[in-house]
């Protein structure tokens, strides 16, 4: 029995690029998440999306729901939700920091990317984001066609 030893990547890079768009961020941070048994093999396979995924905040803890890894293809009878809320690793100080500057300014936590660090672990950057204005979304496509443009000129 021979292992494939490219199926599993350290440079996972899982982003949320609707994030960019609807939200200007305030604060980005990065957060460990706890994830069971097969999930983070799926993770590194980079069957996951966080396009619908959201941050909230149960009792002191921070949670992302919405958060979709795909089973993992080789596992047994025994495979993980989908879509199941995780738990976000941060420390006490963030975690009160967060929690006071969402309820207190109408600010929201939204996740940015995922990724796998130096070490293995599974990291999720998360951002404290404000909602952007039509008028800033039309904004901001007119900024990224006028650099699609600059670098056509380019070449």
């Amino acid at each position: 029995m021979t292992k494939d030893k490219n199926r599993f990547s350290n440079n996972i890079q899982i982003k949320n690029r609707k994030a960019s768009y609807e939200f200007e961020f305030v604060e980005k941070v990065e957060a460990g998440i706890m994830l069971k048994g097969t999930e983070i093999k799926s993770l590194r396979e980079g069957k996951a999306s966080i396009q619908e995924a959201y941050c909230y905040f149960k009792k002191e803890e921070l949670y992302i729901k919405g958060m979709n890894i795909s089973p993992y293809s080789q596992a047994s009878f025994e495979s993980h939700e989908m879509t199941r809320d995780r738990k976000l690793l941060l420390k006490k100080k963030e975690l009160e920091k967060f929690k006071a500057k969402t309820e207190e300014k109408g600010l929201t936590i939204v996740p940015v990317r995922v990724y796998i660090n130096s070490r293995g672990l599974a990291k999720l950057e998360i951002a404290l984001a404000k909602g952007k204005k039509i008028y800033d979304k039309r904004e901001s496509i007119k900024k990224k066609d006028q650099k699609r443009e600059l670098e056509r000129m380019k070449i």
